[in-house]
Order: C-alpha cells, then sequence, then structure tokens
C-alpha cells in the first residue's frame, strides 16, 4: 500500500500554533505521517520563526495516537550523535514506536555561521555521519556497553538505559540521491531510503542502484523502505492551480516542474503523478507543504487524492 505523508519545513515560519494545527489536521485526516526539516534559520534572509527539532517532536509524541512522525533529516554537525540516540529512543517511547530517525550530513551554511556551529567540507561532513550513524546504532541495538572508536565521535563503555522498548528503537532513514556517498551509508544502516526531489526515471536508477549496494551486503532489498519527499502544488481547481504558480518566486509552467520532480496539480493530475512514482518503487510519499495555514486545501487533498492509496 502507498502511504501519503506531509513534510513541513521546521524554519518556514512554524511555530507552536502552526505545529499544533498541522499535527491535529494530519491526525484527523488520515495522512499516513508528518515529517519536519531541522534547521535552525532559512538558507537565505528573511529569518523567520523556527520551532526547535526535538522539543516538537516530544509534543508530537504525546499529542498524537496515530500517525508516524519524524525528522526529515536531523544534521549530524548539530548535535552529539550519543544525544540524538538518547532523544529519540525516548520520543519514540514516549510516541508508542511511531518515530523514524532522519539522520543527514547537513548543507545550509547560514544557519551555521549565525548560530556558530562548525561547518565543514562535505568529505568531512559524511564522514561525521558515518561516525555517528555508527554511534547511534549501537547504543540503539546493544545491550550491552559500547566501545567504539571513530575519526569524529568515540563510545566508550556507554549504555543507552532504559533500553528502547521497540527492539533496536527507531527506525533509521537517510535522505538523498547520490550514488557515490549517500546510497552507500543508505545500505549500511538504514531501513529507509528517502529521495528528495528526484525525476521517476532518477528515482527508479537510484533505488535499482540501492537494491544491488543491499545484496552486496547480505541485505534484502525489501528490507529497505522507498520514500520520497517532494513538493506538492496543489490547485482545487485550474483557476487556482494557475494562481498558485503564478505567485512562486520564480513562475515555472506546471510540466516543467513536474518534469524535475515535483507533484502539481488537481487531484486528478496529484493522483496520477504518485501513481508513476509508486509504479518507479515509491512506498511513502512526504509531500512539502509550504503554505502551513492552509488547512483548507489539505482537507481538499485528503478527500480526493488519499482515498485512491490508503483505501
Amino acid at each position: 500500500m502507498v502511504q501519503i505523508g506531509l513534510m513541513i519545513e521546521g524554519q518556514d515560519g512554524l511555530n507552536w500554533p502552526r505545529w499544533q494545527r498541522l499535527l491535529q489536521a494530519a491526525e484527523d485526516l488520515g495522512f499516513q505521517c508528518l515529517f519536519r526539516s531541522d534547521h535552525f534559520t532559512n538558507a537565505a534572509p528573511p529569518d523567520k520563526d523556527s520551532l526547535e527539532l526535538w522539543v516538537s517532536l516530544t509534543y508530537a509524541a504525546d499529542h498524537t495516537r496515530r500517525i508516524e512522525f519524524g525528522c526529515l533529516v536531523t544534521p549530524i554537525t548539530f548535535r552529539h550523535p550519543a544525544l540524538i540516540a538518547r532523544m529519540a529512543a525516548a520520543v519514540d517511547d514516549l510516541s508508542g514506536g511511531r518515530l523514524v530517525l532522519g539522520m543527514g550530513a547537513g548543507w545550509q551554511t547560514r544557519e551555521h555561521e549565525h548560530f556558530g556551529v562548525p561547518f565543514h567540507d562535505q568529505v568531512t561532513r559524511f564522514a561525521m555521519l558515518k561516525d555517528g550513524l555508527e554511534v547511534v546504532t549501537r547504543l540503539l541495538t546493544s545491550d550491552e556497553p559500547v566501545l567504539f572508536e571513530g575519526q569524529h565521535f568515540s563510545l566508550d563503555g556507554a549504555i543507552l538505559l532504559p533500553r528502547p522498548q521497540r527492539p533496536g528503537g527507531p527506525p533509521i532513514l537517510i535522505g538523498g540521491n547520490g550514488p557515490l556517498l549517500t546510497l552507500p551509508l543508505v545500505a549500511q544502516y538504514a531501513s529507509e531510503w528517502n529521495g528528495v526531489f528526484i525525476s521517476v526515471e532518477t528515482y527508479r536508477e537510484r533505488s535499482l542502484l540501492l537494491d544491488d549496494l543491499l545484496r552486496q551486503r547480505g541485505r534484502d532489498p525489501h528490507s529497505v523502505k522507498r520514500s520520497l519527499m517532494t513538493q506538492l502544488v496543489f490547485g482545487r481547481d485550474d483557476a487556482a492551480l494557475r494562481e498558485k504558480l503564478a505567485a512562486r518566486a520564480t513562475p515555472t509552467p506546471a510540466a516543467e516542474l513536474v518534469e524535475r520532480g515535483l507533484i502539481v496539480g488537481t487531484a486528478g493530475a496529484v493522483v496520477e503523478q504518485i501513481g508513476r512514482f509508486a509504479e518507479a518503487g515509491v512506498e511513502r510519499f512526504m509531500l512539502q507543504w509550504l503554505d502551513q495555514d492552509n488547512i483548507a486545501d489539505l482537507e481538499l487533498i485528503a478527500r480526493d487524492v488519499l482515498p485512491q492509496f490508503h483505501g
């Protein structure tokens, strides 16, 4: 079954009233999940409200009962991986096992500079991510104290207590499309791969490559869930869709956006485009929803799109 959920940009004006409304809408309207990014501020001015990731996920754990939720993704540059593991295990337990732990290397220079967080070159950040994934995985899965000496992060007799209620702790998601750096990490550590703003054809190619990488590690390709994060531009009718396309910072024809991997259109077109991605192997969609106050259109999507996939 294809799963349809939402993705919110946490640095794009997210505050408590908006987060509360969005969580309630996702829960009540039948969306499968709600994910959010982990950023301190925008990549370019002006700065906007930005609700802290783990505080907001703790609230989600305690104020929803059905949906899965998580980070898409939390950069390894922001927090020591031992802290990530501790928070993730606690939030997952609080939610009854509904957290998905998305981890990444980080990319946004501006927020690191503004908040005094070191921002290393890409090679270093991916080395940090690999160490971090090792630390998090070992802490979540080991019932014995862990010894690990990495290049950037190490453990000396550390054990996570209490042990996660879910065996192995929350599943780890790795997002990104890179065949040389990202997908090998997915094959080694992840339970879910999340492609990001990618065309149907490229998604299919990367998914087949991931199958090969998993087999090389002795893992069943079906052991890793396939998901997609891409922007949804939805219009309740053709006129509303034209208005939304014209209002974009760089007005672009719908066909061009679709070619780039966005999902654009009224309900029928959205269903058709989701179907094409599903045929390419996507099992879960995290649809980026930029208009955080627009609950009315989410209600229309829940009425006209979700039943085509959720039954």
